[in-house]
C-alpha cells in the first residue's frame, strides 16, 4: 500500500512524472530522479513502453514533433530502456528516498517492472480497457493508480471491479488528456465523485503546466497529486507545456504540506481568541480622554477617543461611562479607568 499518512499526518503523495521527458536519454533519466527528489516529492514516475508488445506502425502521432522518427512506434523503440536500466533507474530512485512507479503498457513491461521493483503500478487511462493488462495486475497487493483521462464512468467501474475481484488496492485520479489541460477542464468536482463512487484514495493527474490544480487539489482533501515534470521550458518533446518544473514542483511540495497541516488542524474561534489575547494588547483600543478634563464633568461620547494600546478600557464599554461623573482631573488621551468615576 502506499503510504498517504507520513509523520502521523495525512497529506498527499507528491508524483514527479517524468513520462519520456527523457527522450531516450539514461542519464537525463537518472537527473530527472535528482530533481524531483530536490524538489521533495514522495514518487518519481516513468512510462515503460516495449513497442513491439504495444504498437504497431499505423499507430497515429498524438503530436508530430520528433523529426528524428518516421513513426511513433519508432519513437517507442529509440526512447526504450532495457531491464537492467530500468533496475538501476529503480534503485536511484531508492536511494534518493522516491517511490519508483512506471505506467506500463504492455504485459511484458509489467513483468519487466516487476522484476525492477516498482512500488506502486500506473494504469493510463487508454489501457483501462486491456483485458490482459488487467488480468496480469488483479492480484497483486501493489497499488494500481487508475488515470481516467479518457475513460468513461463505466469503463473506470469495469476495470476497478475487475482488479478489485482479486483484492488489489486501487486509488483513482481524475485526469483530462488534454495538454496542457485548461482551468475549465480540469475537473475537480470528480474528487468527491470517485471518492464516493469507489471508496478509496483519490487524486489529480494534472496537465495544466501551472501549479494551480494540485494545490487546489489539495485543499480538497486530495491523497495523490501527480505532475509532469521539466528541467526547463526549453527542453525538447510534447509534454513541456503540459510540466512544471522542478522550481514549482517544490512550490506545489512545500504548499501541500502546509495545506496538510491547515486541514488537519480545526480551529475554536474563541480558544483562539483567548490564545491571541496578548495581541489584543498590542493591536486594539482603548477608551481615553480626548482633552482635558476636570473632576465633576459629567462624561459625554465626544469627550472619549478610541486610541491604542489595547490595555484599557475596550471600545465597546463606552455606552457604560456617558453620563457618569469624574472623580479625578484627567490630563488628555490618558486612558480612562472605572475607577476615575464616581459609583453610579
Amino acid at each position: 500500500m502506499l503510504p498517504f499518512t507520513r509523520d502521523g499526518l495525512r497529506r498527499p503523495l507528491i508524483i514527479g512524472e517524468v513520462a519520456l521527458a527523457h527522450d531516450g536519454s539514461l542519464g537525463l533519466a537518472h537527473a530527472f530522479i535528482d530533481a524531483i527528489a530536490a524538489a521533495g516529492a514522495d514518487a518519481v514516475k516513468f512510462q515503460t513502453h516495449c513497442a513491439a508488445e504495444e504498437s504497431t506502425r499505423h499507430e497515429p502521432w498524438r503530436v508530430r514533433f520528433s523529426p528524428q522518427d518516421e513513426t511513433r512506434f519508432d519513437y517507442w523503440v529509440r526512447t526504450a530502456f532495457t531491464e537492467t536500466q530500468w533496475q538501476g533507474l529503480s534503485r536511484h530512485a531508492a536511494e534518493r528516498g522516491l517511490l519508483f512507479i512506471s505506467s506500463a503498457f504492455s504485459v511484458a513491461a509489467i513483468d519487466i517492472l516487476d522484476r525492477a521493483g516498482v512500488a506502486a503500478w500506473k494504469l493510463a487511462s487508454g489501457t483501462l480497457d486491456d483485458a490482459r493488462l488487467l488480468e496480469r495486475l488483479a492480484g497483486d497487493r501493489r497499488t494500481v493508480l487508475v488515470s481516467t483521462g479518457m475513460s468513461p464512468l463505466d469503463e473506470i467501474d469495469a476495470a476497478i471491479a475487475r482488479l478489485r475481484m482479486r483484492g488489489t488496492p486501487v486509488a483513482v485520479l481524475q485526469c483530462t488528456s488534454q495538454y496542457p489541460c485548461p482551468p475549465e477542464r480540469i475537473g475537480l468536482n470528480l474528487l468527491d465523485v470517485f471518492r464516493q463512487r469507489y471508496g478509496c484514495p483519490v487524486g489529480l493527474s494534472d496537465h495544466s503546466g501551472t501549479i494551480f490544480p494540485s494545490l487546489a487539489a489539495a485543499t480538497l482533501g486530495a491523497d495523490v497529486l501527480e505532475v509532469h515534470v521539466t528541467l526547463s521550458r526549453e527542453m525538447f518533446g510534447p509534454d513541456v507545456p503540459a510540466s512544471v518544473t522542478t522550481a514549482e514542483l517544490r512550490q506545489i511540495v512545500d504548499g501541500a504540506r502546509f495545506i496538510a497541516r491547515m486541514l488537519a488542524s480545526p480551529v475554536d474561534k474563541d480558544a483562539q481568541a483567548a490564545a491571541l489575547a496578548p495581541m489584543r494588547d498590542v493591536f486594539g483600543k482603548s477608551l481615553v480622554s480626548a482633552e482635558p478634563l476636570r473632576a465633576g464633568l459629567v462624561l459625554e461620547a465626544r469627550h472619549v477617543a478610541f486610541r491604542k494600546a489595547g490595555k484599557g478600557l475596550p471600545p465597546a464599554r463606552l455606552a457604560s461611562l456617558v453620563g457618569r461623573r469624574l472623580r479625578r482631573d484627567v490630563p488628555a488621551h490618558e486612558p480612562l479607568a472605572d475607577t476615575d468615576f464616581e459609583e453610579a
